[in-house]
C-alpha cells in the first residue's frame, strides 16, 4: 500500500518563502506529492499563502496546518476555505486547532477557556456554512449566530455556491481528548512530534473511544503526522536542525505550567529529557538545552538518515496504518532537499502524475 505524501512549508518567511517555496512545491507536485501544507502562528497567515499557491499549482491539494481558531471567526474561515477551494478547482483542505494560551491570549486577545469545546463548535459552524443548506442559525455555547437579543443581525448564508458542499476538515491535536474528538468528527488528524513506535500505546484507546462515539471506524480518519525528513547528504546538520526545533517546542512553546509538547514527551518515554531541556531553555541556557537533546529522540520523531535507514522507518509507518506523511525537508542545500523529496517519494510508493 502506498503512503500519501504531503509537503509541509511551515511558517512563511521562517521556512521557505517566495520563489524558493514555489520551486519546492512544484518539485513535490511533479513527484506525486498529494498535498502541500502551510502553518500560521503570529507572523504570516496561512490563508494568504494557500491562495497564492492556488493559482501557481495544478494538482496538489492545499492544506492548512493549521488555521488558528482564535485568529478568525468561523464564518471568516469558511469564506476563505470555500473561496480557495473554488479558485483551486476543489483542492483545499481545512486544518484547525486552538493554538495555545500564550498565543491565543497574548496575540489574539481570546481567552483560552474550553479550547477544544470551542474548536468542535467552530468546525460545526464552518461545515454548516459550506454546506449552504439555508440561512445560518447556530446558537451554541461559544458561537451565537445571528447574535441573540440585540441589534439587527439576521440569518445569512454564503452568497456563492461552493464547489463542494463538504470540504475535508483536519485538526492538529496531541492531547487525549482532542485526539478523541478528531476520531469522532473529523476527516483527518495531524499530530506533530510523532513517534510511530509509540502510536498505539499513546493514542490507540483515545482513537477507539472517538470512533465509538461517532459511530465511525479507522477508515474514516486520515492519520497524517507531521515529520522532519532528510535522506543522505549532511545528516549531522539535519539532526541539529531537528534538535533545534524540539528545543523550541519543549522550551519555548508554553510555560512550565502548560506545555503540551513536554506532556507528550512524557507519554513517549522522553519525559526526563523534555523537562531538562525546558528547564535549561527557560533559565536562559539555550546552548545547554540543545546539548541535553539526545540523538535517540531525533530518530524517534523524524525521518533523518541514509536511504536504507529511512526506508526501514517508512515501512514502520506503513505497517502502523498511517495514511499520509506530511514532511519538512531539513537540509540546508536546495539540491539535498530535492534529493530527499525524490527518494522519499520512491520509498513511499508514490509515482509522478501521468
Amino acid at each position: 500500500m502506498g503512503l500519501k505524501l504531503g509537503l509541509n512549508l511551515g511558517y512563511w518567511g521562517i521556512g521557505p518563502a517566495g520563489e524558493e517555496a514555489l520551486e519546492i512545491v512544484r518539485a513535490a507536485e511533479s513527484r506525486g506529492y498529494e498535498s502541500v501544507w502551510v502553518a500560521e502562528s503570529y507572523g504570516s497567515d496561512g490563508v494568504s499563502v494557500l491562495a497564492w499557491l492556488a493559482g501557481q499549482t495544478e494538482r496538489i491539494n492545499l492544506g492548512a496546518a493549521i488555521m488558528q481558531v482564535p485568529a478568525r471567526q468561523p464564518a471568516a474561515a469558511a469564506m476563505a476555505g470555500a473561496t480557495i477551494d473554488k479558485l483551486s478547482g476543489g483542492r483545499f483542505l481545512f486544518g484547525f486547532g486552538p493554538s495555545g494560551p500564550q498565543v491565543s491570549e497574548g496575540w489574539y486577545g481570546v481567552a483560552y477557556d474550553k479550547p477544544w469545546g470551542r474548536t468542535r463548535e467552530y468546525i460545526e459552524v464552518v461545515r454548516e456554512i459550506v454546506a449552504r443548506q439555508g440561512p445560518l442559525e447556530h446558537h451554541g455555547e461559544h458561537y451565537d449566530l445571528p447574535l441573540s437579543g440585540a441589534g439587527e443581525g439576521k440569518a445569512l448564508k454564503l452568497n456563492f455556491h461552493p464547489l463542494r458542499e463538504r470540504i475535508p476538515v483536519f485538526v492538529g491535536a496531541i492531547g487525549r481528548k482532542s485526539v478523541e474528538m478528531a476520531a469522532e468528527i473529523c476527516d483527518g488528524w495531524i499530530p506533530i512530534f510523532f513517534s510511530v513506535d509509540a502510536f498505539e500505546s499513546t493514542w490507540g484507546e483515545y482513537l477507539e473511544a472517538g470512533f465509538a462515539k461517532g459511530g465511525r471506524s479507522r477508515s474514516d480518519l486520515e492519520v497524517s503526522p507531521s515529520l522532519q525528513v532528510a535522506i543522505d547528504g549532511d545528516l549531522e546538520a539535519a539532526r541539529s536542525m531537528v534538535k533545534a526545533g524540539l528545543v523550541l517546542y519543549f522550551g519555548g512553546m508554553g510555560s512550565r505550567k502548560t506545555n503540551f509538547y513536554v506532556d507528550l514527551a512524557h507519554r513517549f518515554g522522553f519525559g526526563e529529557v523534555a523537562d531538562e531541556v525546558q528547564r535549561r531553555f527557560q533559565d536562559g541556557d539555550r546552548a545547554g538545552a540543545f546539548e541535553a537533546m539526545p540523538d535517540e529522540i531525533v530518530e524517534a520523531t523524524s525521518l533523518v538518515g541514509t536511504e536504507a535507514e529511512v526506508a526501514e522507518r517508512v515501512e514502520r509507518f506503513r505497517g502502523a496504518g498511517i495514511d499520509r506523511l506530511i514532511v519538512s525537508p531539513v537540509h540546508v542545500e536546495a539540491a539535498e532537499k530535492l534529493h530527499t523529496l525524490e527518494r522519499l517519494a520512491s520509498l513511499a510508493g508514490v509515482g509522478a502524475p501521468a
